[in-house]
Order: C-alpha cells, then structure tokens, then sequence
C-alpha cells in the first residue's frame, strides 16, 4: 500500500551495480519509479521472505507490478515483465506479523525469466541502460517548460503537491527524471502509470506524462467549477425566497393568484377525479383552508400537504371490473390448482350472485389448514379469476392495533393503517385483500389487533371503517377479504364468527401425485434451466419421494426433494452429460439418499395386546400401534409413549371399560387385583395426543385380559365412553389416506361419521370394508378373533 511520494535529491549519484538475479517483490495497484522514494507494506509470506533475504545481501529487490491485483501468489504471467529495481532504505516489522520498507527506485529493469518459486519469487533481470543525456532541442524545452507550468496550475487548484517536490521539479532538466517525478505524483491508474514506466525513450515519456497531467488540469478546472456552481446556486436560492416571500405578499395584497394556487387547485381537481365523499370532501376544503394559513417552511404545513396526498390518493371510487365469465373464471381456478372443488364453487357461486346483483357485498373468507397446502397462492388465484388487484398483508406477530387502524395526525410520523396503505397500492377499492396468519396475532399494552380487524371483517361495519390517521369513514364493503390460518383454536370467538370457515385438510397421495406432474415438476424444471428431455419422473418414481421423503399435509417438502432432483441433473447437463435422465423409484436413493420417513407398517401376524389405530397429525394420517400387557401388580394402569393429557384420559375410560366387561363376562374378579395394565404407544419420542384412540386401547387392553388375538387386517378409530358407546372422530379422510398405503383392509369407524363419506371420493375407500359400529360389543366381535381355550392372560402381550 503507497502512503506517500517523495522524490529523492535532484543531485544524481552513480548508480550501484545491479546483480543479475534478484528477489522479486509483487505490488498491487502500485508502480515505483525510478529514484522516486516511496514507503510499501507487505503482507504475504513469500514477499516477507524474499526482503529477510534482500536485506542479507545487496539490499536491492525487483518491484513488480501483478496484472491481477486479487491473487496473492501470482505467477510469471500474471506480473508486468518491465519494473524497477530497487534499493530498501529502511524496514520496520510491525505486531500483525506485517512489515514496512522504505525503497527507492534506482533503474528500469526487465524480467527475463523467474528462477525460482519457493519459498520466494527470484528472477533473472535485464536492466534498461540509462539513456545519454538528450541534447537540448526547441521542443524538449518546450514540454518541459508546459509540464512545469502544469504543475504550478495543478497546486493552485488544490492538487496535493508537496513544496518539496515543486522545488526539484523547478530544478531538473532531464526530461526523463522530470516525467518520471511528475508521473508518480499524478493519480493515474495502475495501468496508465506501467505504460509510463515501460515507454523507454525521455521524449516519448514526457510526452505522455504532460498529455496525462493536461487532462488532471482540466479535471480539477472542472471540479473547481462545479464547486463555484454549487456555491452560487446556494446563494440563488436564497436570494429566490426572499423575493418569493416579496412576491406573495404583494399578490395577497394585489388578489393576484401564484403557484400555491395552482396546487390548491390540483387537489381539488384530484379529488374531483376519484369522486370524493361528502365528508371526505368537507374535511378536504377544511384542510385546503388551514394550508393556505400555515406558513410554507412550518412543520404543520408538512403534515397537512402528507394528508392531502393520502386523502386524494385512496382510491375512493374507482372500481375494477369484475370477470363475471363463469366458464372463464373456473378455467382460470383449475388452471392454478388441482382439487378443492368446495372453494372453487364457493367463488363461482360468487359471481353468480355478482352477475345478478351488482352492489353485492363481498364474502369474508377463512381458509384453515396445515402449512403448504396453498391457501396464499390460492387467493392470488382469486384475485387472477375476478380479474381484481390482489393485495397480501402478514399479521404474525403483530401486536399493534396502529398497524391496522392507523396513527393519530398528533404523533411524528403517522401514517395510514395497512389497511388503507393496501387499498392505495392496489388503486382500486375492491381487491382481494389476504390477511395471512390471523392465528398468529399478538396483543400487549399498544391494542388487540384482533378487535381492531372485527370492524374490518364485519360485513355490517366495514362499509363505515373509520381509520385513525384518516379520520373519515372508508366503504371496504367491495373488498374480498381472504384470512388465512393453520389452527382455529387461537383466534378469538367474536373474530371466527365473522369469517366463512373453509378447511384445506391436505391432499392425499393420488392428488399430489396429480400436483406434482400438473404444476411442481413443470415448475421446477423451468427454474433450474432444464427440459422434459432431460428429465422425466415416472409416476412410482413421484410416489416414493411422497412416501419416503415428504410427511406433510402440503406440498412445500416435496417441491423442495424435486428441486434437489433437479439442482443434481442440471449439474450433470452443465457438464456436458446430456443422457436424458428418467427417474425411476429405483433410482430415487441414488438421488435423495435413504428415505427420511417410514410410516408404521402392517403388522406381521394377528397379536394378543396389539390393536392398529388411525391418528391424525399435521402432516397426514398415521397408523398408530397400541401395545398391551398385563404384570404383576396391583391393578395400576401404567401409560408410556409420549401420550397428552386426552389420550391419558382415553386409557384410563378404556380401562374401566375393560374392568366393566370382565365383571360382565365372568372373566375373573382377581384379575385386575393381582396385575397391572401398562399401555404403550411405540416411536416414544413423537407426542401424540387426541380424542380418537379410545376404542383401540379397550380393543388391547380386552385382548390381553381374554387372550384373543386381534386381526391385523382391521384398523380403528374412535372415543370410548364408561358405557361403551362409540363417539365421532376427525380428520376421516387422513386416517383413511394412512391406511390405504399402509394395505389395511378393514377399517373400523364410528357410525355417527358414517355421514362423512359423502364428501369424500369413492375411490379413496374401492376395495375396503368399512364398518361403523355403535357400541364397543361390536368392534370387539370384529377385532377380536377365535382361540383355542387357554391361560391366555399373562403370556399375552409380547409383540
């Protein structure tokens, strides 16, 4: 790094002799010329090792300029053949390991060829002979004279230029010294400074050197300019608003208009554009009147013209025109998603109603659901089918009920709510508005957002909503408001009463199968630069990734596995290998690596003490092992795997269940006396809880006590109660999804969700027995298979 230039003493002394190998000393972004003094840092091992050797010998190093300034060890072709020899006058050793020297240029050299590498660059120099003394001619006189003249300029218009340096300028008449000093105190680029060092011959140098410093000249001329420009333009703009003030004054006494009418009028003709209400228009000539009061540069002059532009920029009455092309807009709705008929119809039907009656209010939807299942993209398709601006706002974590209702005008600062911030981005005042992740509002000392959004979301208020910032009553009746969540139980009653509740339980396997060929794969390949003919997934292909790499109710993980896919066949095409890749389930794990998930699996024979239930969870159903067994003991019922306080619940009915059927049924009144039921759930690590698993515990804990083993075909689902009747579960479609892929055959399901398979596809239950029994007599004669008479009870519950 170059900290200053110094030349050295205008009284030439006889160069020593130069050797004919040297170490070598790279510089980034610095030249040195000859017997010009300059201080440098050095950094790199290599370059510390050939100075410890320099300074063990003759002192003198080759100061080479890199082509490339970011490679710390460059070779011979990244270093400028032509550089300077030079002499190290001093060195100091600094605490970071790094050192500075002092050099000075004694002669031009050329590198012929590097000698050695390691552990310093050393190479074989050829040094320029010093030219003779050039006979004085008109036009060497000349230049030198023009460059000294240069200089002086220079100086004078703020150039730093020491004294010192002037001083032996005025002194030199050799034109080759003379370029040399004036090139190393010019700011010229790497580039142009080796072109100057590697021009040989005194005239052509100083030539070059005075055309560089002719164009400094004029830069600095011009900078000086600009400066004067500034300065006065400062001056002229004082000057201007005095005689402005001058001005109006004599207009208001005059009762001549000015340019503050003119913009008064423009407000006024922009209301009268966007058709302004009666109170809005009011409270727009009360303000139009304090602003011709206030006084231009007061603060209250700048909050007044803020709320002119808002109040003028909402769009108040511009509408967009609906597409009221029922076909058109289901196209459109099947275009961007596959399935989720309900909301489907719930928009044409919609439209069908704005087709009928123009000055409809718009619905207030809520669509509920696991992460990925599309409830934000699906809005955004809503938006594209009306033909409407779609507006998105997030509302997790927010806390303050400003971000909905606006600030008050007193606070610095205040602005409209997001509310009217969106409708004045989208321009029209009916969007669809999204308000992504009302689950996950907060509320603190500052408001409650959420009672905030009631006057927003009720379809019998918000035609008067009234913003904080704004103060006047805004029509929302138009917009279409879409709110989304994943979990209803956060949101606050009074809130979900204003909402059209729609579920997105989550797509089986055949609808992301259908997703993922229809939109994911086109998608993904387009993104990553690739083509069908590169690559192509065949349908058990997709499936595997669904099964082995995915557990989620969306579709967020499988486009991240297609992704990869993608990511590792288009380095393959990158590097020329342009066989087309067909993806087979085979060849999944070649790609993704062993499978991430594995869902509980059929068991292998029928089992005392093991029933197979159905669970839901976020991410889909799941089949769920209830394991059974009787010990030694007191009649305690002992429950392990994780299990919430509902399942707990759960167990401890089915166990007075079990204890009210072995009275019954003559099983053995010491039985539960002498033995404790310990009731276990398998992958301990997963949590697991819900009203649903009832029936398949009495199921185990019945099998243990009688030592009938229980059907492995047969999957259940259902809540118990004391007296043995069957209640009604969720989640119908996920349980039955997991016990599809799993090859259950038989399914066990409460009677009163017998109703439910209407809403569900029929091939989603072709080639299974379903039953729906009332009481738990019934699913025990299903479950529950023939032995042979034996003491069954204590041998019972190994798995």
């Amino acid at each position: 790094m170059v900290t200053m230039n110094q030349p050295n003493s205008n009284e030439e002394s006889a160069l020593p002799e130069l050797p004919d190998i040297l170490p070598v000393l790279p510089l980034k972004e610095v030249v040195v010329f000859p017997f010009i003094i300059m201080p440098l840092s050095v950094g790199t091992d290599r370059s510390v090792v050939a100075i410890d050797h320099a300074l063990a010998g003759n002192r003198m190093v080759m100061l080479v300029t890199q082509r490339d300034s970011e490679t710390d060890e460059p070779t011979l072709e990244q270093l400028h053949s032509v550089g300077t020899v030079a002499l190290i006058m001093r060195m100091l050793k600094l605490p970071d390991g790094r050192i500075r020297i002092l050099v000075q240029g004694l002669q031009r050299a050329r590198i012929a060829n590097l000698s050695q590498m390691e552990p310093f660059l050393q190479a074989r120099i050829e040094p320029f002979p010093t030219p003779p003394p050039t006979e004085s001619n008109l036009e060497i006189e000349a230049r030198l004279r023009d460059l000294k003249e240069q200089l002086e300029k220079a100086l004078h218009l703020g150039k730093g230029v020491s004294p010192e340096v002037m001083v032996v300028a005025a002194n030199l008449d050799d034109p080759g010294r003379l370029a040399d000093l004036a090139a190393s105190n010019l700011d010229l680029r790497p580039h142009e400074a080796q072109d100057i060092l590697e021009t040989i011959d005194p005239a052509k140098r100083l030539q070059a050197v005075n055309e560089y410093l002719h164009r400094e000249v004029e830069l600095l001329n011009m900078q000086h300019e600009i400066s004067s420009q500034a300065r006065d333009e400062i001056d002229r703009n004082q000057r201007e608003y005095f005689l402005r003030q001058q001005l109006r004054a004599i207009q208001n006494e005059l009762g001549d208009g000015d340019e503050f009418m003119a913009e008064v009028a423009e407000y006024r003709q922009r209301a009268e554009d966007i058709g302004l209400t009666d109170e809005a228009a009011e409270e727009l000539e009360k303000q139009l009147k304090r602003l011709e009061k206030s006084h231009p540069e007061s603060a209250e002059n700048g909050v007044i013209r803020n709320y002119l532009d808002w109040l003028t920029g909402l769009p108040w009455s511009r509408v967009s025109k609906d597409r009221l092309d029922l076909d058109q807009a289901r196209t459109v709705l099947d275009e961007d998603h596959y399935g989720l008929d309900e909301i489907k119809q719930r928009i044409i039907e919609f439209l069908a109603v704005r087709k009928l009656k123009a000055d409809s209010k718009g619905p207030i939807l809520c669509f509920v659901g696991p992460p990925g299942v599309g409830k934000t993209s699906l809005g955004r398709s809503i938006a594209r089918a009306l033909d409407r601006q779609f507006i998105r706002l997030s509302l997790g974590g927010v806390r303050d009920e400003a971000e909905i209702r606006g600030h008050r005008r007193t606070y610095v600062g205040a602005m409209p709510g997001r509310i009217l911030q969106g409708l004045h981005r989208a321009g029209t005042n009916n969007p669809v508005f999204m308000l992504d992740e009302i689950d996950k509002i907060g509320a603190d000392y500052r408001g409650d957002p959420s009672s905030a959004l009631l006057e927003v979301l009720d379809p019998e208020q918000n035609s008067t909503f009234r913003d904080h910032y704004l103060g006047l009553s805004y029509d929302l009746s138009r917009v279409i408001f879409i709110t989304t969540a994943n979990l209803l139980d956060p949101i606050q009653p009074a809130f979900r009463d204003r909402m059209e509740i729609i579920r997105l339980s989550g797509y089986s396997e055949e609808e992301k199968v259908h997703i993922a060929r229809r939109h994911l794969i086109p998608k993904q390949l387009s993104e990553h630069g690739l083509q069908t003919r590169h690559l192509s997934f065949s349908q058990p292909a997709i499936r595997k990734i669904i099964r082995g790499y995915t557990r989620e109710a969306g579709l967020r993980n499988l486009e991240r596995e297609i992704a990869t896919l993608c990511r590792k066949v288009a380095v393959k095409v990158a590097t020329g290998k342009t066989k087309p890749v067909k993806l087979r389930a085979s060849r999944v794990e070649t790609f993704l690596g062993n499978e991430k998930h594995f869902q509980e699996a059929l068991l292998n024979r029928h089992r005392v003490g093991i029933a197979t239930g159905l669970a839901w969870t976020a991410a889909g159903g799941d089949l769920m092992i209830i394991e059974a067994v009787a010990v030694p003991g007191k009649g305690r019922l002992l429950l392990t795997g994780q299990l919430g306080e509902v399942m707990k619940e759960s167990g401890q009915t089915a166990m007075s269940y079990a204890r009210s059927y072995a009275h019954l049924h003559g099983l053995g009144e010491t039985f539960f006396r002498q033995h404790d039921i310990h009731i276990h759930a398998p992958a301990g690590s997963i949590p697991k809880d819900g009203p649903s698993a009832g029936i398949t515990i009495a199921t185990a804990i019945v099998s243990v006590l009688t030592g009938q083993a229980i059907d492995r075909s047969l999957a259940m689902t259902g809540e118990i109660t004391l007296r043995g009747e069957i209640l009604p579960i969720g989640g119908l479609k996920e349980k039955i999804l997991a016990a599809r892929v799993a090859g259950i055959e038989t399914l066990v399901i409460p009677h009163p969700n017998k109703r439910d398979l209407r809403e569900l596809p029929a091939s989603l239950t072709r080639g299974m027995t379903l039953h729906f029994p009332k009481e738990m007599e019934e699913v025990l004669r299903l479950a529950l298979l023939q032995v042979s008479k034996k003491k069954p009870r204590h041998a019972a519950s190994a798995r």
